[in-house]
């Protein structure tokens, strides 16, 4: 469980990363808030905001779904129903990922491969090995 913990901590960290505007120093501690504008990238290329929200909204279930996973535990509920409640929200989150991944491929890499910019390819390989361990 701990590997799975590790495994949302790094994800939400890649996302912060990509779907966030840079342009201002924030922490994690911060809340979340909703935007009407679109996401820049250090790049220059923007996200659509009803791509951003949904893919937030899929991540917010997400964490709401964990949390009454986590709650499942401290209340003894049986090991087969975590188990299985586990799966769900592993599952939700690596949906959420795939969505993550094909916005990037749309938007990110093909602007990269317009602009002949390798750099961005290499770090799509890299993001996917860690998505995917």
């Amino acid at each position: 469980m701990m590997n799975d913990t590790k495994q949302i901590d790094e994800l939400h960290e890649h996302l912060h990363e990509h779907l966030h505007d840079h342009e201002h120093p924030h922490t994690h501690e911060h809340i979340h808030e909703q935007h009407d504008h679109a996401h820049v990238h250090p790049h220059g290329h923007t996200h659509n905001p009803e791509d951003v929200k949904a893919i937030v909204n899929r991540l917010a279930k997400a964490c709401g779904h964990l949390e009454s996973v986590k709650r499942m535990v401290e209340d003894g509920r049986d090991c087969s129903e975590v188990l299985v409640q586990l799966a769900a929200v592993k599952a939700a989150i690596n949906n959420a990922g795939k969505e993550i991944l094909k916005e990037h491929i749309s938007h990110c890499i093909v602007e990269a491969v317009e602009e002949n910019d390798s750099q961005a390819i290499e770090e799509l390989n890299k993001a996917i090995d860690k998505f995917i361990k």
